[in-house]
């Protein structure tokens, strides 16, 4: 899987997820909010997106973040992870 399958997969939650958000506006160096997420919404996009991708982030590691780009590289760190520990 690499990062833009990662990305497609947010994306797809935030369009489905997030009122009125067309698939055009969705720039990955804006935050959620920026782009009309709610504080649910955001966690829902998450969740969704993480059990797409079966890994699991601490929510620590969620707190840091100011962008939709963040979100994937971190998804995407995840899902490396676990393709590599299912090799080992």
């Amino acid at each position: 899987m690499t990062r833009n399958d990662v990305f497609a997969v947010v994306k797809k939650h935030m369009i489905d997820i997030v009122e009125d958000l067309p698939e055009s506006a969705i720039d990955p160096s804006l935050s959620m909010r920026e782009l009309g997420a709610n504080s649910l919404d955001m966690v829902e996009i998450v969740s969704c997106a993480m059990r797409d991708l079966k890994v699991k982030v601490p929510r620590s590691e969620l707190a840091g973040l100011t962008n939709v780009d963040g979100l994937v590289d971190l998804l995407f760190t995840a899902v490396e992870a676990k393709q590599e520990a299912s090799v080992s």
